[in-house]
């Protein structure tokens, strides 16, 4: 009589048992995977708004935005005649310029228009285009510092060895904190790195209105 091999049953069933025990791992892991995969995907286009929305709260936007009331404020804003205010002017150059203001301090009555003229050259044997970043001391200042004309609006370009001079139009607002009797307003100007006229970071340059050739 023949030996009939030993029954494998268990051991079948226990290979079946465990991959799909194994497959239902994998696919477990796929849809954790596909949820990090999506999450980042979502994050990456949240990045935009957070990082806008971060601007906005530090107010980096606004050094360099437009003050669309200035102009409408400046003419309805009556002058504090009781009041001195001197202004400081200073100016730092991040970039192959020379960079300075015509005048080193204004003293101003809140309300009272105002203006003080940069004078920027561009140092290199080619185009250069720069952005200006202003600051001011005290810092809680900023808000009272209202600018009608700035070069620091836009981007410059200035040609090989130019030289502009570009006038800042301001006026302090009449409540400016008592205790602060002394504004430093500060422009850092930065070299805008890239080929100028590069889709995407196309420097603009002044209306005639703004700024004034004076050549080399």
């Amino acid at each position: 009589m023949t030996a009939q091999p030993p029954r494998s049953d268990g051991a079948a069933g226990q290979a079946r048992q465990t991959a799909r025990k194994t497959g239902w791992l994998n696919w477990q892991m796929l849809g954790k995977l596909s949820v990090v995969v999506t999450v980042m995907f979502g994050f990456g286009w949240a990045l935009v708004p957070i990082y806008r929305t971060i601007c906005e709260v530090t107010g980096l936007n606004n050094l360099t935005r437009v003050d669309q009331g200035a102009r409408e404020f400046a003419a309805n804003t009556q002058v504090d005649q009781t009041r001195r205010i001197t202004v400081e002017f200073d100016a730092n150059a991040r970039g192959p310029w020379r960079f300075k203001p015509e005048q080193m301090t204004m003293d101003v009555h809140p309300g009272e228009l105002a203006t003080v003229v940069y004078e920027v050259q561009n140092t290199l044997d080619e185009t250069v285009a720069g952005q200006a970043i202003p600051s001011y001391i005290p810092r809680q200042s900023e808000g009272y510092f209202r600018k009608i004309e700035c070069f620091c609006f836009r981007q410059q370009t200035l040609a090989p060895k130019e030289a502009r001079k570009f006038p800042v139009v301001f006026v302090i607002d009449p409540k400016l904190p008592a205790d602060v009797d002394t504004i430093t307003l500060s422009y850092t100007l930065f070299k805008i790195e890239g080929p100028v006229g590069a889709a995407g970071g196309t420097p603009s340059v002044d209306p005639p209105s703004l700024a004034s050739r004076t050549g080399a």
